[in-house]
């Protein structure tokens, strides 16, 4: 019974540094402005993230950061978060 509390409260204060580091992360990034706090977009032309699956999320950071993909906005502001892709996504994911 010990052990199994402890796996429990161990995962649980994991999981939520995490989510604590990919909101950061997410807001120190600049994605916040444009994406919205949560991932919910106040402005028609950019896309919501909240909810997006969590690879799609990373796969296309990196494809705007090494230029596959074209954005003038996006390709500037990408690079910012190199590094912190997967906390990011792993937030948004949840949102």
């Amino acid at each position: 019974m010990k052990r199994i509390l402890l796996v429990a409260t161990v995962a649980t204060f994991t999981m939520g540094f995490a989510q604590a580091n990919g909101a950061s992360d997410y807001a120190s990034g600049g994605c916040a402005s444009c994406h919205g706090a949560t991932g919910v977009s106040v402005f028609p032309t950019y896309p919501n993230l909240a909810g997006q699956n969590a690879a799609y999320t990373v796969k296309q950071l990196k494809d705007f950061q090494s230029g596959v993909r074209q954005d003038p906005t996006m390709n500037a502001i990408a690079p910012i978060v190199a590094g912190h892709e997967q906390a990011i996504a792993d937030y948004l994911s949840q949102q």
